[in-house]
C-alpha cells in the first residue's frame, strides 16, 4: 500500500462534537452547565434502552471546571433515570475500562486533555467502552436540539448518584495485569510526570509496585495547574529531571493519560511514532502482532511506514483522532494503532488510547533486551518533517482549483521521496499545511510554495 501522497483531509461537520469529544472554554458554552445538563439529558435518553436499572459512569481529570461539568451532567443524567456513578479524578482509560466491567450503559470523562485548566471537554464511551461513532454522536446532537421533555422520567423513576471509592484500585490492577507475568522493574530509575492531571495518584503507584524507583513531578494538582509546564506537551522539566538523577526512562502523561512521551536516559524526547514502531517490532517477534499491521493517522511519519515495511508489516493510515485508529483498528482485526502525539491503543488490554500501559510495554523491552532506553527507542530516522498553520477567513482556500492543482504537481515531484498532507483543522479556522522529504531542502522549499499560495488565496 502506497501511502506517499495524501489528498485533502476535511474532518466530519458536527455542530458540538469535535475528533475528541466536545471542548471548549469552561463555563462558556458550549463547556458550560446548561449544555452539559442537556447533554445529559439527551445522552441519557439515547441510552436508555430496556427495563433494566440504567447506569452511568463518571470520571474527570483535575481541572477545577471539572466540579461544575460533573454535576451538571449527573443532573441531567438522573433526570433521564440513569443512576450515576461518580468516579472521581481517573484518566480516561480507566473510565473505559470501568464503563465495560461495571456493565455500565454509558461513561463520561470530563477532561480538555492536554489543554490549560481554562478549558474543559466531554468525551463519552458507549457499552462497549469505545468511543462513540460519528453518526451517535450526530443523534444525540439532534436530540440536544430539540424538546426533550420526553427524556424527563417521573419522579418515581429518578436515578439516584453514589461514589465509587475504589475505582482507582480496580485501574491499579488492571494496569499491572497487562504487563508480561513475572515482569519487576526493580533496579530501574523512572522519573514520571503526571501533568498534575488524572493519574496524579495511579501512574506512581503502579510503577512503584512492580519495583521501581520511582522519581514523581506533576503530582500537586490544584485545579490550576493541569498541563502548566509539565506534561507530554511540555517535557522539558522531565527530560533535565532524568539526566540529573540518571534516570533509565522518563514518562510524560498527559492530562487524562491517554496519550505520553517518552524521554530516554541521554535527555532525548520520543514520539509516539518511535513507541509505536518499538511495541510493534516487539510484540511482532512474538507472534502478538495481530492483522500484520499498525495503525497511525495521517500525520506518522514515513520512517515508521519504512521501519514497519521492512519488517514485512503494512501501515494503515486514518485521519487525525485516536478515535478513527481504535475504529480501523476493528475493522482491520488489528491490536495496535496510535497517533504521533502519543496515543497508543492496544486492544488487548483496553479500548482507547492508554499512556501508562504504553509505557509498561516500553519497560518490559528495556529490561528484555538490558540496553539504554536510547538505543532501544531509536527505532528508525524520521524524514525531516515541517507543519505550517495558516488562519483563514471565509471560504476554505482548499476549494480553489489553483491550490488543488498546485498540491497534485508537488505531490507528483516528490513521489515516493516524501508526502503531501493539506488538512482543515476540526476546531478552528487553520489551514495546517505538512510536508516531509527525505530532504531538508526541497522539504522547506514544498512547504513555502503551498503555504504561500494558500496564504494568497486567503486575502485574494
Amino acid at each position: 500500500m502506497n501511502h506517499t501522497s495524501a489528498s485533502i483531509v476535511t474532518p466530519p461537520t458536527r455542530r458540538l462534537f469535535g475528533t475528541d469529544g466536545i471542548r471548549g472554554k469552561a463555563n462558556v458554552a458550549p463547556m458550560d452547565a446548561s449544555t452539559a445538563l442537556r447533554l445529559g439529558q439527551a445522552a441519557g435518553m439515547f441510552f436508555n434502552r430496556g427495563s433494566h436499572r440504567h447506569r452511568v459512569v463518571i470520571g474527570k481529570d483535575t481541572r477545577l471546571s471539572g466540579y461544575l461539568m460533573e454535576a451538571a451532567l449527573a443532573a441531567g443524567f438522573i433526570g433521564a433515570g440513569m443512576d450515576v456513578v461518580l468516579l472521581g479524578p481517573l484518566p480516561t482509560p480507566a473510565v473505559a475500562l470501568l464503563t465495560r466491567s461495571m456493565r455500565a450503559d454509558l461513561g463520561v470523562m470530563i477532561s480538555a486533555s492536554h489543554n490549560p485548566y481554562e478549558d474543559n471537554g466531554i468525551k463519552l464511551f458507549g457499552p462497549d467502552g469505545l468511543k462513540l461513532s460519528d453518526a451517535q454522536e450526530a443523534e444525540i446532537e439532534s436530540l440536544m436540539a430539540g424538546d426533550l421533555s420526553a427524556a424527563m422520567v417521573p419522579p418515581a423513576k429518578l436515578g439516584r448518584a453514589s461514589r465509587m471509592d475504589d475505582s482507582a484500585g480496580r485501574y491499579i490492577e488492571a494496569v499491572k495485569s497487562a504487563v508480561p507475568r513475572g515482569l519487576t522493574l526493580e533496579g530501574l530509575r523512572i522519573v514520571v510526570d503526571c501533568a498534575h492531571g488524572a493519574a496524579y495518584k495511579v501512574a506512581p503507584t503502579v510503577l512503584w509496585e512492580l519495583g521501581a524507583e520511582v522519581v514523581s513531578i506533576g503530582v500537586a494538582p490544584d485545579g490550576f495547574n493541569i498541563n502548566k509546564g509539565v506534561g507530554s506537551t511540555a517535557p522539558a522539566q522531565l527530560a533535565a529531571l532524568v539526566k540529573e538523577r540518571r534516570a533509565d526512562l522518563g514518562i510524560a502523561l498527559d492530562g487524562d493519560a491517554d496519550r505520553l512521551v517518552l524521554v530516554d536516559e541521554e535527555g532525548s524526547v520520543i514520539d509516539g511514532d518511535q513507541i509505536l514502531a518499538l511495541i510493534a517490532s516487539s510484540w511482532h517477534a512474538r507472534g502478538a502482532l495481530r492483522g500484520g499491521e499498525v495503525v497511525a493517522t495521517v500525520m506518522s511519519n514515513m520512517g515508521l511506514e519504512r521501519f514497519l515495511k521492512q519488517r514485512g508489516l503494512g501501515l494503515q493510515r486514518t485521519p487525525v483522532g485516536d478515535r478513527y485508529v481504535g475504529e480501523r483498528m476493528r475493522e482491520q482485526g488489528c491490536n495496535l494503532g496510535g497517533e504521533q502525539s502519543g496515543h497508543v491503543i492496544m486492544s488487548d488490554f483496553g479500548t482507547t488510547g492508554d499512556g501508562l500501559i504504553a509505557a509498561l510495554q516500553v519497560l518490559a523491552v528495556l529490561v528484555e533486551q538490558r540496553r539504554p532506553a536510547s538505543q532501544v527507542l531509536n527505532c528508525f530516522t524520521p524524514l525531516p518533517q515541517r507543519l505550517v498553520n495558516i488562519r483563514f477567513a471565509g471560504p476554505s482556500p482548499l476549494k480553489d482549483p489553483a491550490v488543488q492543482e498546485a498540491i497534485r504537481e508537488q505531490e507528483a515531484l516528490l513521489g515516493d521521496r516524501g508526502r503531501v498532507l493539506i488538512r482543515a483543522s476540526g476546531t478552528e479556522p487553520l489551514i495546517r499545511v505538512m510536508v516531509e522529504a527525505e530532504d531538508q531542502a526541497l522539504m522547506d522549499e514544498t512547504v513555502e510554495l503551498l503555504a504561500d499560495l494558500i496564504r494568497a488565496k486567503t486575502r485574494a
